[in-house]
């Protein structure tokens, strides 16, 4: 039987969007997710330690970040998208085969090698096979699915952590984790391809990096939708590797926290399942949802109650689907050839960025409790907020003019 043209494309929808969300589902299905600040804290570490090996994990991703978004623009994404898996999965072995600091350090390096590998190479293979197949306006709607898979896949592991936990301790945990790594090496070896080697960039990584930077110097929107990427992510994914710390002083046993994480992340995957109709959101839309949002972390995490992480869930759902929508608004703006190059860029400003909020974390968890620092991390979203609130004004003012 020959299918139409409608078919095929249909087909290959399906295909992508399929392996997609099944790589995104098990590249968060990690079932030490929920419990490696409590693995670190119970080898003995200090927050100052616990708070430098997250900035570690962070800075690797800067120094790699950029390099390897220019290479997945010079080479083949789906190679990358598989080899950063197995690096993950040997990081995991090592912090449960030989718990000590030095072996945690030299984990988050592996792990978060692994991520800059997939960070940037995935969105740009994603939106370019659906631009190949005349689907390129499903991009928000799809990536905002895909975010949905990821978090089901941590409440999944939240939500079994707790029981594999109590069955064989942190080597259970550790176990499923490098089992969950590398089932998402095996998925992403099933993604399509189809650029060809001209679009890889014959001149090497180094040139399709300048001429990524040299783009983002020139166009002005691209460096703005560019810089609103980091200043939407950054804050809240430092914040997320506190949320333990902060539902254990709720008071609840430290049984439970597991499941305070999962009602955390049950917010944020809703969050995500939104961005489709959301892409409507002008800047001003934008603005009002990260205030919202702040205002509701700040609330949220200074009850300090299980009512008050709900509502730290709900800022977290509010901030995952802004930052969903920023990536569109990236994606929208940047040229096919230079995607992953330009996608990695933002990314490095988010680890720059997340770097920073350990460190503030750190200084200021030396004299506050956890509740009182996330509260006054909600500061910088209301910033970014008033921000995007001004150019909306301005462009509205702009767009008047006769």
């Amino acid at each position: 039987m020959t299918l139409s043209p409608a078919r095929v494309p249909a087909t290959g929808v399906r295909r992508l969007t399929g392996t997609l969300y099944g790589y995104a589902f098990l590249d968060d299905f990690v079932l030490l997710y929920p419990v490696y600040a409590l693995l670190f804290a119970d080898t003995g570490l200090s927050l100052w330690q616990i708070s430098s090996l997250f900035a570690l994990w962070s800075i690797t991703a800067v120094v790699l970040e950029v390099p390897s978004g220019a290479w997945a623009d010079a080479v083949s994404r789906r190679l990358l998208l598989w080899v950063g898996p197995l690096l993950t999965a040997a990081g995991f072995a090592l912090w449960v085969i030989v718990p000590s600091y030095w072996a945690f350090a030299l984990g988050f390096v592996l792990w978060g090698t692994g991520g800059a590998l997939g960070s940037g190479a995935l969105e740009a293979l994603v939106y370019d096979e659906l631009e190949l197949l005349g689907s390129a306006d499903r991009y928000a709607r799809v990536m905002g699915r895909a975010r949905a898979a990821r978090l089901v896949g941590t409440m999944a592991s939240i939500g079994l952590a707790g029981p594999v936990f109590t069955l064989g301790g942190y080597p259970a945990v550790g176990a499923a984790s490098v089992l969950a790594c590398l089932l998402t090496a095996l998925a992403a070896t099933r993604f399509p391809e189809h650029r060809t080697r001209s679009e890889k960039g014959d001149d090497g990584w180094a040139k399709t990096l300048r001429t990524g930077l040299a783009e983002v110097h020139r166009d002005r929107s691209v460096r703005g939708a560019l810089l609103l990427v980091p200043a939407v992510a950054a804050v809240w994914g430092a914040l997320d590797e506190y949320t333990p710390l902060l539902a254990r002083d709720t008071g609840v046993a430290e049984g439970t926290v597991p499941y305070l994480l999962l009602l955390i992340w049950t917010f944020v995957t809703v969050g995500s399942l939104f961005s489709g109709p959301a892409e409507r959101l002008g800047t001003t839309g934008l603005a009002a949802l990260l205030a919202a949002s702040a205002l509701a972390l700040a609330v949220g995490a200074a009850a300090r109650s299980v009512a008050g992480i709900a509502l730290v869930g709900l800022a977290f759902g509010g901030f995952q689907l802004a930052e969903v929508l920023a990536d569109v608004r990236l994606q929208h703006r940047i040229d096919e050839s230079r995607r992953a190059t330009l996608t990695s860029v933002a990314s490095l400003g988010t680890e720059l960025a997340t770097v920073a909020t350990f460190g503030v974390y750190a200084l200021l968890g030396m004299g506050a409790a956890h509740s009182t620092v996330f509260a006054m991390l909600a500061v910088p979203y209301l910033v970014t907020a008033l921000a995007l609130a001004r150019t909306g004004l301005r462009s509205r003012a702009a767009t008047a003019r006769p």
